[in-house]
């Protein structure tokens, strides 16, 4: 390891004349180095070190590291208007890197979440300098894989996110009022939060991405998706089985392994958006678990910044952590051909009843035909806990919840052998509702003997029908091994707050003024073998 010297601050303009500031981390030695580039909205001195080990720690491994405020963020010049400037700034930003002193000409981005962004943006515009990028958690589409969820609006998440933003810009503009109301108003989501966004940050990306509730014109021009198809770097995605960004990631990554000359790795592990550390939710996936991003990241920039043979390109480009089992694996791709269909059977009480719902694996024709009514209180929604899309996300008992007589839950039979499952699991439902529309949300979780009941993953999708339809659930992909004697549950609701926006019955809630047209929605789930509901599992 090298010596590294004292923080440097430097500031290098725009094409169109605007200041933009970095701290610079160098190593304490004479020789030409890499340049690894951070570009971030939430004050350059924090790094990412939520997730990363603080840049002083890559600039002792042999590198240039600058942490650079994106354009009104921070002490940079400018205003920020969300993602709109990241392609023209991040291609002179990485032009300005690979000229600095003791360069030697070679830029690698590394970076989640917005950092992660920036990465895709600069990719965009193909500077010559930027051999390789480590994008961590992204949206790819960002209507799919950000905003919306199956066409339902990720309400926290969202709200959290914006509100985050919207009081860094009131402490920025000194504005003390708008600061505090903002400030509070993060630690009581979502009560009033919507409202209060609208009053005193009008400008929010919120309110445009509210406006859009459908995949048009708008989220086509702001996402990287359509601007990336002619770029080919290797790329190393990084992902959490429990990241409300998954999506993003996996969709970068197989539309990229698909069509790349370049390698394309892929690490998921069992993470939330942040940390990334053992324990997710009231889970501890053990020692194993613990991050080991920084060190794979090294041995990438190293195999891409500075020529050395790694190993890398000799080893399985995809590594997966298996939690249950809690060990990683590798893995040659993600397509699972094995699939295990799971029917669901009621007595007609499984809102009220443990024993009434059941997962089986007969042949749907022995399934007797059956149903079960569900129905869905404005006033005391469902509620969200954990899984992808909550806040906090991860891990958690939810034996209380499968207890509401507005959750139906369908329980399979203690497993007789482990149960390795990996991919995007399917729930399909046979449903029809009393109003022109609907939400359904998907848990799958594990039983325990002790009957204490785990989430292990969840989907959500909003529907416009008042007939008898088959309505498909994609839950977030997973990768689990589900113990023998355990036994695997399916929990149905129809609203799943405030993780997604709440449907009225005509459409989702986005304020608590909406709560006046709300309406009380009755859902009925068909079984059996005339209008078949399962989950199907994709296996190992």
């Amino acid at each position: 390891m090298y010596k590294v010297l004292a923080k440097q601050t430097a500031s290098m303009y725009t094409r169109d004349g605007v200041r933009l500031d970095a701290d610079i981390y160098r190593p304490d030695a004479a020789e030409n180095f890499p340049v690894l580039l951070m570009r971030q909205p939430y004050g350059r001195a924090i790094a990412s070190t939520v997730v990363y080990a603080h840049p002083s720690w890559y600039a002792a491994q042999g590198y240039i590291v600058v942490i650079q405020d994106v354009r009104g963020r921070g002490t940079s010049a400018g205003e920020f208007k969300l993602f709109a400037h990241e392609i023209a700034d991040g291609e002179d930003s990485i032009y300005w890197a690979a000229h600095l002193p003791g360069s030697n000409g070679k830029v690698g981005m590394y970076g989640f979440s917005y950092q992660g962004m920036t990465q895709l943006y600069a990719a965009v515009a193909k500077p010559s300098a930027l051999k390789t990028i480590c994008p961590a958690m992204i949206g790819y589409d960002l209507y799919t894989d950000w905003a919306y969820e199956g066409g339902a609006f990720c309400l926290q998440t969202n709200l959290a996110w914006a509100i985050q933003l919207a009081t860094e810009t009131a402490r920025l503009g000194n504005d003390q009022t708008a600061y505090q109301a903002l400030f509070t108003a993060a630690r009581n989501l979502p009560i009033n939060s919507p409202e209060i966004l609208q009053q005193l940050a009008p400008e929010s990306f919120y309110h445009e991405w509210i406006a859009h509730p459908q995949a048009d014109a708008y989220w086509e021009e702001l996402s990287p998706k359509h601007n990336l198809q002619a770029v080919d770097l290797p790329m190393f995605h990084i992902g959490g089985w429990f990241d409300t960004y998954l999506r993003g990631t996996l969709h970068l990554y197989k539309d990229m392994a698909a069509r790349c000359t370049q390698p394309q790795h892929l690490l998921v592990g069992p993470w939330a958006h942040l940390p990334w550390g053992r324990k997710v939710g009231e889970v501890d996936f053990g020692a194993t678990a613990a991050s080991p991003v920084d060190r794979m990241q090294i041995r990438w920039f190293d195999q891409f910044l500075k020529d050395i043979d790694t190993g890398l390109l000799q080893e399985s480009s995809i590594c997966l952590f298996e939690m249950g089992s809690n060990i990683w694996r590798t893995f040659p791709s993600l397509n699972t051909a094995n699939q295990k269909s799971y029917f669901l059977s009621t007595t007609g009480l499984a809102s009220i009843r443990e024993d009434s719902g059941i997962l089986i694996q007969n042949p749907k024709s022995q399934i007797p035909n059956s149903f079960d009514v569900l129905v869905h209180d404005p006033w005391r929604p469902a509620p969200s806990l954990g899984g992808h899309a909550g806040l906090p996300a991860g891990v958690f008992e939810r034996s209380h919840l499968d207890c509401r007589s507005d959750v139906l839950t369908y329980t399979s039979q203690p497993l007789t052998a482990d149960l390795h499952i990996l991919g995007g699991i399917v729930v399909e439902i046979y449903c029809s509702a009393d109003q022109p529309s609907y939400d359904l949300c998907a848990v799958l979780s594990q039983v325990q003997p002790d009957g204490k009941v785990y989430n292990l993953t969840q989907g959500y999708v909003h529907c416009q029908s008042t007939t008898p339809v088959p309505i498909k659930i994609q839950l977030q992909t997973t990768c689990v091994c589900i113990a023998k004697g355990n036994a695997l549950r399916l929990s149905l609701s129809a609203a799943c707050f405030p993780a997604y926006a709440m449907n009225s019955g005509n459409g989702a809630v986005m304020n608590s003024n909406d709560l006046r047209n709300a309406q009380i929605i009755t859902l009925t789930v068909n079984c059996g073998s005339d209008r078949s509901s399962q989950i199907l599992l994709p296996m190992i």
